[in-house]
């Protein structure tokens, strides 16, 4: 599989690709995480504060793993650089009006039956 290098020639943002692929194993992880804490608060006896702190962090991890998920790197937002050297204007005038623009008159005539083909 290629990899994209950690530094870029450009300031542009990563490929799409690349992120919704970091994306989708972040969104793994996280409810991978939440599966384990739902078995371990059925597992962990006797019962207690920890019981308690499984069930919790098995509630709130699947809207974590959403928000994260969905969060990508668009909502950042980045300033590309290009890396061609602009070039200036040479007046900031503004282009003259056009004069009236050429009108263009396309006719055709049906050919007659009668007449021979060459």
């Amino acid at each position: 599989m290629r990899r994209t290098p950690d530094a870029a020639v450009t300031s542009l943002p990563r490929a799409p690709r690349d992120e919704a692929r970091d994306r989708v194993r972040h969104y793994v992880i996280t409810m991978s995480i939440r599966m384990v804490c739902f078995i371990l608060m059925f597992v962990v006896q006797p019962m207690g504060w920890w019981t308690w702190a499984f069930g919790i962090a098995a509630a709130v991890l699947p809207y974590i793993a959403v928000v994260f998920a969905n969060a990508g790197d668009d909502s950042v937002p980045t300033g590309v650089e290009s890396p061609r050297i602009q070039i200036e204007a040479a007046d900031d005038a503004p282009p003259p009006a056009p004069s009236d623009p050429p009108v263009i008159t396309i006719s055709e005539t049906a050919a007659h039956p009668a007449e021979p083909r060459s």
